[in-house]
């Protein structure tokens, strides 16, 4: 009778990203915040990769955990491995739907930058579909199928191109203007605050009144589309970035009560996979994205 040894049985896939990512980002918690699972499931598929292989990958103690020398030993290889299986997935997803751009960006910028800007984007470039996930945090575009990133961000932006340098300043229907004469002014007014960018009151006071603490009175949103639609009705006062209101100081919708703006640390960038994807269309796309902010910052407010 023919033989049939049993064929060796490679690891869970899920398993093996469960441990590259642990051991890349050096903890269960960070690994499953990354994975979109719990830590207790990132926990049991290295327990089940441990048992398989019949070796411990890592060193369990009551700050955390640690990578044996094994792990530190496999860790390269798999980081390279999953590396090139996420660009492999993002070509076969070119090449399914080659005319498709799909952007990841920042909510605020999505909602207020980018989205008026689509009109003229699908005028200039009607054979070109694009897709828009606002997240948070700047993907890993090796590792998930995006094109593009367009978030406030600076040097450390992986081919990272610098849009506009964006300054922060208060912002305010006319009717509440014409109530403030002075930066001291802010001190009792209703002040419009967003969660993410709580900090930017004091940075613009520091600039403004030196010297002076500045502790904004007033709502707090963890969207800054309903902030700015709040400033718009006239509910407060909102620390705005100019480049995400630029349409309303424009039209007079809003306005700027003081002269001072402050520059923002960082610029809002697009950036693309680094070394470049070589796609006719994502470059096509971001090169009318640059020159659509460089019109924009042509035009007076």
């Amino acid at each position: 009778m023919p033989v049939a040894p049993p064929f060796p049985r490679l690891p869970s896939l899920n398993a093996l990203r469960a441990f590259e990512a642990a051991a890349r980002l050096g903890g269960f918690a960070l690994a499953a915040e990354e994975l979109q699972v719990t830590p207790g499931a990132v926990a049991a598929q290295i327990k089940s990769l441990e048992e398989d292989i019949g070796a411990a990958l890592f060193v369990r103690h009551a700050r955390g955990v640690g990578l044996t020398a094994l792990g530190k030993r496999a860790l390269p290889g798999f980081v390279a491995a999953f590396d090139s299986l996420g660009l492999a997935v993002t070509a076969l997803r070119r090449e399914a739907a080659p005319r498709r751009v799909h952007i990841a960006a920042l909510p605020a910028l999505a909602e207020l930058w980018l989205a008026p800007k689509l009109p003229a984007i699908r005028t200039r470039l009607p054979e070109v579909d694009v897709s828009i996930t606002a997240m948070e945090v700047p993907p890993n575009l090796k590792r998930v199928p995006f094109d593009l990133c367009l978030f406030y961000a600076g040097s450390g932006a992986a081919d990272g191109a610098a849009l506009v340098q964006d300054e922060m300043l208060p912002v305010c229907a006319p009717e509440v203007a014409r109530s403030l004469t002075r930066p001291e002014d802010l001190l009792n007014a209703v002040c419009l605050t967003d969660t993410a960018w709580a900090g930017d009151w004091q940075t613009w006071a520091d600039g403004a009144f030196p010297g002076l603490e500045f502790a904004p009175r007033g709502p707090v949103f963890s969207l800054y589309s309903l902030a700015v639609q709040e400033a718009l009705s006239g509910a407060g006062v909102l620390m705005a970035h100019r480049s995400l209101v630029a349409g309303h100081l424009a039209s007079g919708a809003l306005v700027a009560p003081f002269s001072v703006s402050v520059p923002l640390p960082e610029p809002i960038s697009l950036w693309s996979l680094p070394g470049g994807r070589g796609d006719e269309t994502v470059d096509r796309l971001a090169a009318e994205l640059r020159l659509l902010a460089r019109e924009e910052m042509r035009t007076p407010d």
